[in-house]
């Protein structure tokens, strides 16, 4: 703690403004959630070579920087255990005595929540789509403004990289709860309820949107894509344009300090090539900007949805499982069980309570060390085929297979590669295998589960978490 240190430094803020008085970007900020036990960073612009002066309220500590001849200063502030004990900032300009004071300060668990629209969508839902409970949730979001504290980056493009967005923390509230991500407002209730600490979310999410959308330029442009603005310009759809978000949504506020991050994001990629590499990608330049290592990177299965006739969704989901075992410190939670029949064709599912509570479940495993949390549904071992019938093994099984009749989902087939729905399907509950056949296979070669753009999982593990879709063969 003695040798915290502050510095200056020359790239962090052009957008922002201000000569002779403090301006802060609007992610720092009162009420805002600074992650514990940390060197939360701040940034701002004061007076050009002034010497500016921070004074923290929960170590009665004041540190100390100097503002760089443009006036840009950045700092780090060493932060205490979570607390729900308010906390205030106080940062003057030494040169004029001008000062900001930044007040009800919470000090606790800080994640960021991107993707596309099945993050974005709110608690009051979107036109035609419902959230489940969403405003239950909404009606009594008030008892959570000491547990959770929400900072919303609203839709926005931009052809330059930005340094700031136009928003603010918030307190929950009937008024301002309708807005937050249903996601990650289960997600930070949870995490909250089971960590005993406040939890801050920064959502940035936009409804559409590829993984392309959230790469930078140069990053692109290796990928074979062009970021002209013409050809930009040219992509029908706003919500598809590439690069854009990434420079106003995501680089305004990757200085700030999160523990980790949730990601709700495939659809737009349904069908498109090179998914993995973009995601690798992806998440290697958004850890780098955050400049906090390997932190969580932790993703949400596409839900079901009747995509067309070709199933690309199931290789999607298959590409998305993959990624969760070779990217470092990152994980997947499967939502193939949460649709209903009626909802083939509605591609944002009502469920995004249990959503939440899985990313939460994960995160308190792998990121806090609460093994109590299960946080994985069985997945695929191996296959074992005798006579008809295929014996499909499952790993991941702390509390063994809890479903055991009514099994639905599989598909089995033979050298042909023609796959039926099964017909008979049954849990040996001695080995926890599952047993798979069908009277159009007699020789059974390969067995798929929810290997489909829609279909609805009812194979559960321990905490009643889903298997995951999955094929034994590697057929085009």
């Amino acid at each position: 703690m003695k040798n915290i240190f502050c510095l200056v430094i020359s790239l962090i803020i052009t957008a922002l403004v201000g000569n002779a008085e403090v301006v802060l970007p609007h992610i720092i900020g009162s009420n805002m959630v600074l992650q514990q036990n940390s060197y939360a960073r701040v940034w701002g612009m004061a007076t050009k070579n002034a010497k500016i002066e921070i004074t923290l309220s929960w170590s009665n500590t004041k540190l100390s920087t100097v503002a760089g001849k443009d006036g840009k200063f950045f700092c780090q502030l060493p932060t205490s255990a979570a607390s729900f004990d308010a906390q205030t900032i106080v940062i003057k300009d030494l040169s004029d005595n001008k000062s900001i004071t930044l007040t009800n300060i919470l000090i606790g668990e800080v994640w960021l929540a991107s993707g596309q629209s099945n993050m974005q969508m709110p608690l009051k839902g979107f036109p035609g789509c419902c959230v489940e409970d969403g405003f239950e949730e909404i009606a009594f979001s008030d008892r959570e403004q000491n547990n959770v504290r929400f900072f919303t980056v609203p839709l926005k493009h931009s052809y330059q990289l930005e340094e700031d967005v136009d928003a603010q923390w918030t307190i929950p509230s009937a008024q301002v709860a309708t807005d937050y991500s249903a996601v990650a407002w289960h997600f930070a209730k949870n995490l909250s309820h089971a960590l005993g600490v406040p939890v801050g979310i920064v959502s940035a999410a936009y409804g559409g949107t590829r993984v392309e959308s959230w790469m930078n330029k140069q990053l692109l442009e290796t990928h074979g894509f062009s970021t002209k603005k013409e050809d930009i310009d040219n992509v029908e759809w706003e919500y598809e344009k590439i690069l854009l978000p990434y420079n106003a949504m995501f680089y305004p506020i990757r200085n700030f300090t999160y523990k980790g991050i949730i990601w709700y994001q495939g659809e737009s990629n349904v069908g498109r090539p090179n998914f993995i590499p973009l995601m690798k990608d992806m998440v290697k330049l958004w850890r780098y900007d955050i400049s906090l290592g390997d932190i969580p990177f932790f993703m949400v299965e596409i839900a079901p949805y009747k995509y067309g006739e070709d199933n690309a969704a199931a290789y999607l989901r298959e590409m998305q499982f993959k990624l969760s075992r070779e990217i470092t410190n990152s994980g997947l939670v499967s939502t193939c069980d949460l649709v209903l029949p009626q909802e083939m064709y509605n591609i944002h599912p009502r469920q995004k309570k249990t959503v939440g509570q899985r990313l939460a479940w994960l995160a308190l495993n792998r990121t806090y060390g609460k093994d109590m949390f299960m946080y994985t549904g069985p997945t695929y071992m191996e296959l074992i085929i005798e006579g008809n019938q295929a014996f499909v093994g499952f790993d991941n099984l702390q509390m063994g297979i809890c479903s055991n009749y009514m099994i639905e989902g599989f598909e089995i087939a033979g050298d042909d590669h023609v796959f039926y729905q099964a017909d008979s399907v049954w849990l040996r509950w001695q080995t926890n295998h599952v047993v798979v056949s069908s009277k159009k296979v007699s020789k059974p070669v390969a067995v798929r589960y929810c290997f489909k753009d829609f279909a609805h999982g009812t194979l559960f593990g321990g905490g009643f978490l889903p298997a995951y879709p999955f094929r034994t063969d590697n057929w085009d």
